[in-house]
């Protein structure tokens, strides 16, 4: 797969800064997922890391969890 060019080298998916979340959320779903829908679902529950970056995969299975109990 060719290198993105936009893509911020050394980006951890275990540990991303909100805006680095935001905007791969954003490209792989073609949805527009701004920085501040992170921060709401971070206030309703949503998991972080100590240091308030997201860890992707827990992330998405917190949301996956959310919609199986239809919040």
């Amino acid at each position: 797969m060719p290198p993105d060019d936009d893509a911020t080298p050394g980006l951890n998916p275990a540990a991303l800064p909100l805006p680095d979340a935001a905007r791969i959320l954003a490209r792989a779903s073609r949805l527009p997922i701004t920085e501040g829908m992170l921060r709401a679902d971070l206030a309703a529950g949503a998991p972080a890391n100590g240091d308030g970056t997201v860890n992707l995969v827990h992330y998405a299975a917190w949301l996956v969890a959310r919609e199986g109990h239809g919040d």
